[in-house]
C-alpha cells in the first residue's frame, strides 16, 4: 500500500508536510477549506509541486474537495457555487498532476434522492469534462442521516449508471464513513460482500484510494466522527480493511485528528503501516 495523510499547507507546503511525517501519499485542499473563495494559482507554483513531488518521490496524491460543496441541493445559489468550485478544483489538480479528486457528493435536503440525482449528474458531467486520463474523479462513500447522497454501493451505482459509465469516475472508501452507515468493515464476511458487491456492479478496479479512519462513534450511527488509528472502536480490528487482498496497491490516506488534535502525525503514520503489517503477515 501507499501510505499516506492528509496534510494542511495547500500546494505550497503539503509535500514538504507529508514528508516530514514519513508519509508517501499525499492529500490536500487547493483551497481554504472554509471559504468559496478559489485561489487564483500562480502556474509557477504548479509546476514546483509537479517537481516536488518528483523529488519527494511520493507514490499518490490526492485533493479534497471544498467539505461546503453540495451538488444535490436544490437551493440554485448553493448549487452553481458548488459546482464552479468543483471545476477549478478538477482544473487546478489536473494542473498539478494528481491521481484524483476525492468528493462527498452532497445533500438532498428533503428534497429526495431522485430531486437530488437531477442535481447532482449534471453538475458531475461538468466535473469530469475537466478530468484526464491521469487526474480522476472519486466519489466518497458517506456517513450522516437524512439527504446524505452515496452512503450505500445502490446510490453510488446509480450515479454511476447516469453518467454512462464515465471511464474517470472512481471511489474513495472510507473506513470510518462504512462503519457508521452499518456496514461493519471490522468483519471480514461483511467486507467481503461489500466488494464482491461493488465488482458486479461498477468494478473493483473503480477503487482508486482508501480513507483509513477509526471511528469514536458506533456501527450505524450514522455520525462522521474520525479517531487516531487503534484509538476507537474499531481498533486492531481495523487491520481487517486495511490488508484485504483487493484493496492492495491502493493510496491508503489517513484524515485522523493527531495527537494534538491538528491532524495526522509521524506516530499515526508509523501506526498505519504496523497496523498493515501485522495484518498482512
Amino acid at each position: 500500500m501507499i501510505f499516506g495523510a492528509h496534510c494542511s499547507g495547500g500546494i505550497k507546503k503539503a509535500i514538504d508536510r507529508a514528508r516530514e511525517i514519513d508519509a508517501d501519499a499525499v492529500q490536500l485542499f487547493v483551497q481554504s477549506p472554509r471559504a468559496w473563495r478559489f485561489p487564483d494559482h500562480d502556474p509557477a507554483d504548479l509546476a514546483a509541486f509537479r517537481d516536488r513531488r518528483v523529488e519527494a518521490g511520493l507514490g499518490a496524491v490526492l485533493v479534497h474537495s471544498l467539505y461546503l460543496v453540495n451538488l444535490a441541493t436544490p437551493n440554485d445559489d448553493f448549487y452553481g457555487k458548488s459546482v464552479d468550485t468543483m471545476c477549478r478544483t478538477m482544473e487546478t489538480s489536473s494542473a498539478i498532476g494528481a491521481d484524483g479528486v476525492v468528493l462527498h457528493v452532497g445533500s438532498h435536503q428533503g428534497a429526495g434522492l431522485e430531486a437530488g440525482m437531477e442535481r447532482v449528474a449534471p453538475a458531475l458531467e461538468q466535473v469530469l469534462e475537466r478530468s484526464s486520463d491521469t487526474t480522476w474523479l472519486l466519489m466518497e462513500n458517506t456517513a450522516g442521516a437524512g439527504g446524505t447522497i452515496g452512503r450505500s454501493v445502490d446510490e453510488l451505482e446509480a450515479i454511476f449508471e447516469r453518467l454512462g459509465r464515465h471511464p474517470r469516475l472512481g471511489i474513495c472508501l472510507d473506513s470510518c464513513h462504512l462503519y457508521a452507515s452499518g456496514l461493519d468493515v471490522t468483519d471480514r464476511g461483511a467486507l467481503d460482500r461489500l466488494l464482491e458487491e461493488i465488482d458486479a456492479t461498477f468494478g473493483i478496479d473503480r477503487i482508486r484510494a482508501l480513507h483509513v479512519n477509526d471511528s469514536k462513534a458506533p456501527l450505524g450511527s450514522n455520525r462522521d466522527r474520525h479517531d487516531n488509528i487503534l484509538d476507537g472502536l474499531m481498533g486492531e480490528q481495523l487491520g481487517v480493511f486495511l490488508s484485504h487482498p483487493a484493496l492492495q496497491g491502493l493510496p491508503a490516506v489517513l484524515e485522523v485528528p493527531g495527537a494534538d488534535g491538528h491532524g495526522p502525525g509521524a506516530a499515526e503514520v508509523r501506526k498505519l503501516r504496523e497496523l498493515h503489517a501485522r495484518w498482512v503477515s
